[in-house]
């Protein structure tokens, strides 16, 4: 079979960044975040967290291969605004929103529980 052995879809080989950005020339505004080792789960949440913001005027993922396992992701912010800062602010909040759901479902299923007791 010519799929790659399943433990090069998660680790990280000795030297390999998880995150590398590179500026995009053609765009003003714009990087493109390249993240290692993800799929469409983790390029979606972050693109969806960062179109939230308003001053974001552009952001998209892809997926280069299926037998890549990196996300590349396109942000383009306004002048006054860095695509790192909106990057780095995205992620920050998404840990705030899982961190909350997490806290929210703990409670529900103590909920549940003391009321099956």
């Amino acid at each position: 079979m010519n799929a790659p052995p399943s433990f090069e879809s998660f680790l990280l080989f000795e030297g390999e960044k998880k995150v590398m950005i590179q500026k995009d020339t053609k765009v003003p505004n714009a990087a493109i975040f390249t993240i290692n080792k993800e799929d469409h789960t983790i390029g979606n949440m972050i693109t969806h967290q960062l179109l939230k913001d308003p001053q974001v005027t552009f952001a998209g993922y892809r997926v280069p291969h299926p037998l890549e396992h990196k996300v590349v992701i396109r942000v383009q912010t306004t002048p006054d605004y860095t695509p790192a800062d909106a990057f780095q602010n995205a992620v920050t909040d998404l840990i705030s929103e899982l961190s909350l759901t997490e806290e929210r479902f703990k409670v529900a299923i103590k909920e549940k529980q003391d009321g099956l007791e």
